[in-house]
């Protein structure tokens, strides 16, 4: 099998949960401290071996372009200035990696934005999805064992973690075989399952492999109540087709499409630093 080599981004939404921030600021640039969500989520594709970005993007997004474009003046600033740990965080991107951008036109859901991939996906080679609002941080690449499984068994795989009973009704909830460590094969997906309708504790998160199958499967499904296509309905083929498996999440993850999950990545890696860890704790105890 070919080696999985791209990854696609979808990056088109409109960010609604973050106005009036995203009138001008795409919420995929939000800031972890000092690094945007979109390039955690590139460094965590580039570091699992992926060499191609196709980013799905929207009209008022060329921030995001901008973002990874090197800036030969401002480099050439700093090294006269002798400030060479700020030229290094002008590297945000390797200069072999390829991006390229599609305009996704109207923002029909996260199936809508993974077809406009097609013609850039070979019909012999999977591809990787990645969702910038989920973040995660985990001390193995979580997106290197979906590839690995992906290529080993040559059918479509996701990743999923254990969801508290409380947020089940969010997600596209898998019914899964027996677990062989941290994999099994999926028999089914219920899309916002009630709890007491839920087949398992495991949502599905923001990291897909995919072969290229999927995207007669997208054609295929119809579209919601919101007049959106929905990945998860394609997923539901691909099972009846060739067979999906999940790999649970070994790692900490962030829903930064939410404030609230936005806040608490924030504080997870501020806690990191031993002196923003002091602030922190200084400040907080105020408060008691």
């Amino acid at each position: 099998m070919k080696k999985i080599s791209k990854a696609v981004f979808p990056v088109g939404g409109m960010g609604t949960r973050f106005l009036p921030a995203t009138k001008s600021i795409p919420k995929e640039l939000l800031p972890i401290i000092d690094k945007p969500l979109i390039q955690y989520a590139v460094e965590e594709a580039i570091d699992a071996g992926i060499e191609t970005l196709i980013f799905i993007t929207s009209a008022s997004k060329h921030a995001i372009s901008d973002h990874f474009d090197p800036m030969p003046d401002l480099r050439a600033k700093f090294v006269a200035e002798n400030k060479h740990h700020l030229v290094e965080k002008l590297d945000t991107l390797p200069l072999e990696i390829q991006r390229v951008f599609i305009p996704q036109g109207q923002p029909l859901g996260l199936g809508h934005a993974v077809l406009q991939a097609k013609p850039l996906i070979e019909e012999n080679e999977m591809f990787a999805v990645i969702l910038a609002d989920d973040f995660i941080q985990a001390n193995n690449n979580p997106l290197r064992r979906l590839l690995t499984l992906a290529e080993q068994q040559g059918a479509a795989t996701i990743s999923v973690e254990a969801v508290e009973p409380e947020r089940i009704s969010s997600y596209g909830v898998i019914a899964p075989d027996a677990w062989h460590d941290d994999y099994a094969q999926v028999n089914a997906i219920i899309e916002k399952p009630a709890v007491v309708d839920a087949p398992s504790e495991y949502g599905v998160i923001g990291r897909y492999v995919l072969p290229y199958s999927v995207f007669a499967a997208l054609n295929q499904v119809t579209m919601d109540q919101n007049n959106e296509i929905q990945l998860t309905d394609a997923l539901k083929v691909l099972i009846d087709q060739s067979g999906l498996q999940a790999v649970k999440l070994l790692g900490q993850r962030f829903d930064c499409g939410s404030q609230d999950g936005f806040v608490m990545a924030n504080l997870h890696v501020a806690m990191q630093d031993e002196t923003l860890l002091r602030k922190i704790k200084d400040y907080l105890s105020k408060w008691e």
